[in-house]
């Protein structure tokens, strides 16, 4: 364990907290570099329950033999950057939360969608969804509510954005996922024997608590954007179409939300 203090701004060594946009850390050119980046001692903790590989913390001064010290010490022989309140501030351009730690992880490698689905029941498949916050609450709703696995389609921001990752509390760490190509895994899913559904408003949908979906053994179920929603392409090859009823001339959910619905009346409630 190496204890650095951080001793003026700027600090190249600790940029990768800082000063790296989300799109430096994915690292396109090299993945097995990429890094993500944790916030908070908790989900910290929790990408460490999952067997992601430590490459840097970052511990407010008053935390490393608090709060932070089973961090540092699960860690292992990684650096672990300090400093007092003042220049952390500076660094990050906002006040200190009370509990800050920052962690830096190796990505983990990526499934294909057959691994993500390959013991699946229930499946999440999100098109277009770049809101990151969006991302983040599926995958912590999908965890809480017992979908088995979630697939973005190519146009869906990175599962590891730093915000993402923030909003989801760690859960994209267990759930499986992964990306899919332009096919929108629609071939992979009809190997699997899932069947698929969109959600979006058609004179033909399904209610949500239909009991046809319910007894489906596998189900896939599409979500769109919150402003544009599934596209038609994806709609037509869908097996069907799937609304959320709605009161009070309300049409719509943040995609958020109507993953949470979705999840429980089709997971949650199945178990």
């Amino acid at each position: 364990m190496a204890i650095i203090e951080i001793p003026s701004l700027p600090y190249p060594p600790a940029d990768m907290f800082f000063r790296l946009t989300d799109a430096q850390l994915r690292s396109r050119q090299e993945p097995e570099n990429g890094l993500l980046i944790t916030e908070g001692p908790r989900v910290t903790g929790t990408a460490l329950d999952a067997g992601l590989t430590p490459k840097a913390l970052l511990i407010r001064r008053k935390m490393i033999d608090g709060e932070g010290s089973n961090l540092i010490v699960r860690c292992g022989e990684i650096p672990v950057y300090t400093a007092d309140d003042e220049t952390l501030a500076a660094l990050t351009g906002f006040k200190l939360q009370r509990s800050w730690v920052l962690g830096a992880f190796q990505r983990p490698p990526e499934r294909t969608v057959r691994e993500a689905v390959q013991n699946a029941r229930r499946v999440a498949v999100l098109e277009g969804i770049n809101e990151p916050s969006n991302v983040g609450a599926v995958f912590r709703s999908a965890a809480a509510l017992g979908a088995d696995a979630v697939l973005l389609t190519p146009t869906c921001c990175d599962v590891w954005h730093r915000r993402a990752v923030r909003v989801c509390m760690g859960a994209a760490f267990f759930v499986p996922w992964a990306r899919t190509d332009e096919n929108c895994g629609f071939p992979e899913l009809k190997e699997a024997g899932f069947t698929t559904v969109g959600l979006a408003l058609r004179d033909s949908s399904l209610q949500l608590d239909d009991p046809s979906l319910g007894s489906k053994e596998k189900l896939a179920v599409y979500l769109g954007t919150e402003d544009t929603g599934l596209t038609d392409e994806t709609i037509r090859r869908c097996d069907g179409v799937v609304r959320i009823p709605m009161a009070r001339g309300i049409d719509s959910l943040n995609v958020a939300a109507c993953a949470a619905v979705v999840f429980w009346e089709l997971c949650a409630k199945r178990r």
